[in-house]
C-alpha cells in the first residue's frame, strides 16, 4: 500500500490557474511546467499527476496493489477562505470517483477548507461518513498559520473523537525568501517546515490531549527522528520546554507514524531501530519529481529486517491506522 502518492484532477491545476494568489506557473531550465510561491520552486508538473492510466500502469511494474491519494501542496490553500470549501468539494469528489471506478486500486485522503471553521468539520464528516476516504492531509502549516492556532482546535477535537488518520504533509515555511535559489525549497524547506510543525504540536502539548489522532508524517518526519534526543533534551534544560507536556518529546513522537519518503535504506533502518515497523508506512510521493514508485518498494526489499518487519512497512501498518478499511 502506497501513500503518500499525489493525484491532481485536471481541474485543479485549471482552478490554481483561474484564481490570483501567491502561487505562479512558470517553466523551469528544461522547459517543465512549476508552480512557484512567492516566487519559491516547489512544485514541478510531471504527466502521470493527472492520469489514472498510466499511474495504474506503473503500479502493476513495480507491484504496488493499492495507492492512497492525496492532494499535496498547495492544496487547496491557494484560496482564499471562502473558496476553499467548493475546492474541497471538487477534489474529493473527484477522487471518490476515481475510487468507485477501481474500489481495489485506489483510496483517499480528503482536502479539508481549514480557514472556514464550520464547513472545515461538514467537509471532514461529509468525506469521512459519505465518500467513505480514509483520512485527511493537512499542510505543515495553513497560509503561514501553524496547527497549533486555537482557530484549528474545534477541528482536531473532533478529529480526536472520530480516531482520524491524518496525512501532515509539508509546506514551504510562511517566509520562503531564503529558498528562492537551487530548489531550496522542496530540498530544505519542506523537512525544515514538517519538522517545526510537529516540535510545536508536540511542545504545545496537542499530541498529549489529543491521543488518539493517527499521525502520519511526511517524508519520513523531516528531521524529527534526528531530533529527537536534542528536543528530549529541550525537555529537561528548559522550563519552557515543561510547560505543557509532562513526558520527554519522544514519548509523544514515537506515537506518531512515518512515511518511508527518503529512499536511503541506511535512514530507513535508522527509523525502523527507533520507531519500530509499526510506526512506518511505505510511501513513494509518486509522481513529483523527487518521489520515486520504484526506490519507494526497493529501498524497503533491500533492508536487512524480518520479512514481517517489511510486511509491516508494506502494508500492515497502514491497514491499522486508516479509516474505512
Amino acid at each position: 500500500m502506497d501513500l503518500p502518492t499525489h493525484y491532481y484532477p485536471p481541474r485543479y491545476f485549471e482552478t490554481i490557474r483561474e484564481q490570483p494568489s501567491e502561487f505562479s506557473f512558470g517553466t523551469d531550465p528544461t522547459g517543465r511546467t512549476i508552480i512557484r510561491y512567492r516566487g519559491a520552486r516547489f512544485f514541478g508538473v510531471t504527466a502521470a499527476m493527472t492520469d489514472p492510466d498510466r499511474r495504474l500502469e506503473e503500479m502493476d511494474r513495480v507491484g504496488i496493489d493499492v495507492e492512497v491519494l492525496s492532494l499535496s501542496t498547495p492544496n487547496v490553500f491557494f484560496a482564499d477562505a471562502s473558496r476553499q470549501s467548493d475546492v474541497a468539494r471538487m477534489v474529493n469528489d473527484a477522487y471518490a470517483e476515481l475510487a468507485a471506478r477501481h474500489p481495489k486500486r485506489f483510496k483517499g485522503f480528503a482536502s479539508i477548507p481549514m480557514d472556514a471553521p464550520e464547513a472545515a468539520l461538514a467537509e471532514l464528516h461529509r468525506a469521512i461518513g459519505e465518500l467513505k476516504m480514509q483520512g485527511v492531509i493537512l499542510l505543515s502549516n495553513i497560509r503561514g498559520r501553524a496547527l497549533t492556532d486555537p482557530v484549528y482546535r474545534p477541528f482536531f477535537e473532533e478529529a480526536n473523537r472520530m480516531r482520524l488518520c491524518v496525512f501532515l504533509h509539508p509546506m514551504l515555511p510562511a517566509h520562503s525568501e531564503p529558498f528562492n535559489e537551487y530548489v531550496l525549497g522542496p530540498l530544505v524547506g519542506f523537512p525544515f517546515d514538517t519538522t517545526l510543525a510537529v516540535a510545536r504540536m508536540c511542545f504545545d502539548g496537542m499530541l498529549a490531549r489529543l491521543p488518539d489522532i493517527r499521525w502520519i508524517i511526511g517524508h519520513l518526519g523531516g528531521a524529527v527522528p534526528y531530533l529527537m534526543e536534542r528536543l528530549d533534551n529541550g525537555f529537561r534544560d528548559f522550563a519552557e520546554c515543561r510547560a505543557k507536556i509532562a513526558e520527554l518529546p519522544s514519548v509523544y513522537l514515537k506515537r506518531l507514524y512515518y512515511d518511508t519518503v527518503t529512499f536511503s535504506p541506511h535512514t530507513l533502518s535508522m527509523a525502523r531501530d527507533l520507531l519500530g515497523a509499526d510506526h512506518m508506512v511505505m510511501g513513494s510521493d509518486y509522481p513529483h519529481m523527487l518521489g520515486s514508485i520504484d526506490r519507494a518498494v526497493s529501498t524497503i526489499e533491500a533492508m536487512r529486517i524480518p520479512a514481517d518487519d517489511k510486511e509491516r512497512i508494506f502494508s500492515a501498518t497502514a491497514l491499522s491506522i486508516l479509516n474505512n478499511v
